[in-house]
C-alpha cells in the first residue's frame, strides 16, 4: 500500500550544504554527507540530493561526491544536477542511486525521458519542473529558474508521464525558502493532470503545511529543504525530522483517498 512520503531535499553547492530562497543568494549550512547520516538516524523516508551548479555550469555530475552520497544513504537516494544524456543516467543508477532526477534536459529533449526509462527503468526517471506563477498558471523555468520554457506546468508534467517518467517532482520556484506553506492550488493542479507519483516541494515550514499537502493531494511525496535545517524565528541552523510518532499521528489525521 503506498502511504505518504516526507522528504528532505539537499541542494549542493560548492561541495556544499546549502538552502536558497526564491533560487537565489545560497546560504552555507554545513556539509552534506554529514546531513545524509544525520538523516539515516531520523529514518527518513526518503532523500533528494539536487548539484544546483552542475546544469548552469554545463558541467558534468559530481561522480565523487554522488558515490559518497551512495554509499552513506540508507533511505531511497534521488540524484539531480548536469544530467543530460542517458549513459550518465546510467552510471548514476549503477553507483547505487535509485532515482535520478532530470530537469532542463527533460525540457530541450524529450527523447531523454524515454531513452532513460528503457534503460533503468521508469520508476528510476524523475523529471523535475522548477514553476514561477505567470497570472492564473505556471510556467516552468530551467537553469535554476533563469531561463523561460514558455511551458505551462501541467502540459509539461503529462507530457513527462506520457515520456515514461515515473514521477514527476514540481518545485515552486515563488515558494522556495519561505516556510509559508506550499502552493495548494498549484499541486491540486499538477495532481489532476498525472496519474504517476508526484512531490511537491516548495513553502514547507511547519508539519501542519505536510498536512495540509496531503489533505489535499492524497498520497504524494512532501519534500522539503529550509524546514528540516532552520530552526525558529532566527533561522538557527538545526538539521530535523518528525519522529516516527509524530509521522503516524500526521497520517492517521488525513482523510481517506478518494
Amino acid at each position: 500500500m503506498l502511504r505518504p512520503r516526507i522528504i528532505p531535499c539537499l541542494l549542493v553547492h560548492n561541495g556544499g550544504l546549502v538552502k536558497t530562497a526564491g533560487f537565489k543568494d545560497p546560504k552555507y549550512v554545513g556539509d552534506p554527507i554529514n546531513a545524509v547520516k544525520i538523516f539515516n538516524e531520523k529514518e527518513a523516508d526518503e532523500l533528494v540530493v539536487v548539484d544546483i551548479d552542475a546544469t548552469a555550469q554545463g558541467a558534468e555530475p559530481n561522480y565523487r561526491l554522488i558515490t559518497q552520497f551512495a554509499a552513506e544513504c540508507r533511505m531511497p537516494l534521488c540524484y539531480g544536477g548536469g544530467v543530460r544524456n542517458v549513459e550518465q543516467v546510467r552510471r548514476i543508477i549503477g553507483l547505487g542511486v535509485e532515482k535520478v532526477a532530470i530537469s532542463a534536459a527533460a525540457q530541450a529533449d524529450p527523447a531523454l525521458i524515454s531513452q532513460a526509462a528503457a534503460a533503468v527503468g521508469s520508476q528510476s526517471v524523475v523529471v523535475v519542473l522548477d514553476v514561477r506563477r505567470k497570472g492564473k498558471d505556471w510556467e516552468v523555468f530551467t537553469h535554476n529558474g533563469k531561463r523561460a520554457t514558455g511551458r505551462k506546468v501541467a502540459d509539461a508534467a503529462r507530457a513527462a508521464q506520457e515520456a515514461g517518467a515515473g514521477e514527476v517532482v514540481v518545485n515552486s520556484i515563488d515558494q522556495d525558502g519561505a516556510m509559508k506553506g506550499y502552493d495548494l492550488e498549484l499541486a491540486r493542479h499538477v495532481r489532476q493532470s498525472v496519474s504517476v507519483p508526484m512531490t511537491v516541494l516548495g513553502g514547507a515550514g511547519s508539519l501542519a503545511d505536510i498536512g495540509k499537502l496531503f489533505g489535499a493531494c492524497g498520497v504524494i511525496g512532501a519534500a522539503a529543504g529550509s524546514f528540516f535545517v532552520f530552526k525558529g524565528p532566527f533561522r538557527a541552523v538545526l538539521i530535523s525530522y518528525p519522529a516516527p510518532a509524530q509521522k503516524e499521528d500526521l497520517f492517521r489525521s488525513l482523510p481517506a483517498a478518494e
